[in-house]
């Protein structure tokens, strides 16, 4: 579970965004919408470990949060990112041009005997019906490939818990619902945090933020 309490994002030395207490479980995506600027994509950055709390950051931090976070009953305040075990999912799929559809895979995968590794990418491949699309490179996709390459890659880091920052955007109707159904059928076992301006894409519970500061 990924709990969040008494979590407030701050602008400078206002108050952004107050949270209300959220408990996010496996196999129940929870959905945050709000207004541009609100702070929910800092929000995910202090979930994931990009944003310092107040007191621990520099003196003019632009954004900075305090509260509680953790996960599976882990405090997240002082473990650094790598350490979280928390995948992120942007609008952009972000993987590396140089690399082909399975190098990029290939990254993400943790490490172990190369024959094992090699195995779980053409395991995922296969999985996400693109078996034959592994030594094509980024940009010889379409933009649902690319989509889903960059979910498998971020399962591959076996991450205990997924944030999604408006993964859905860029696509095109027709394929955003089946791209996004693929996507909460692979992660029913790791709590889920989408954030989306279309209450379409809400698999279930949405929780509606509002800023508090005009310093928005």
């Amino acid at each position: 579970m990924l709990t969040l309490h008494a979590v407030t994002l701050y602008q400078g030395a206002h108050p952004l965004l107050r949270v209300p207490d959220l408990d996010v479980l496996p196999g129940a995506p929870l959905t945050l919408m709000g207004p541009s600027g609100c702070g929910k994509s800092s929000l995910l950055g202090a979930i994931m470990g990009a944003l310092p709390h107040r007191e621990q950051a520099p003196r003019h931090a632009p954004l900075t949060w305090e509260g509680s976070l953790s996960l599976a009953g882990q405090p997240l305040r002082h473990q650094p990112i790598e350490a979280r075990g928390i995948g992120i999912l942007f609008q952009d799929d972000l993987l590396f041009g140089h690399l082909n559809v399975a190098e990029n895979l290939l990254f993400a995968v943790p490490a172990g005997p190369q024959a094992e590794r090699r195995a779980a990418v053409a395991h995922a491949l296969a999985s996400a019906q693109l078996g034959e699309l592994g030594a094509r490179l980024p940009h010889q996709l379409s933009g649902g490939q690319r989509a889903r390459v960059s979910l498998l890659r971020t399962l591959l880091a076996r991450p205990r818990a997924l944030l999604l920052d408006e993964p859905f955007s860029r696509l095109d109707h027709p394929l955003r619902a089946v791209f996004r159904d693929w996507v909460f059928t692979q992660t029913r076992t790791i709590p889920v945090l989408l954030v989306t301006h279309d209450p379409a894409d809400a698999p279930g519970e949405i929780v509606n933020l509002t800023p508090e500061s005009p310093h928005v």
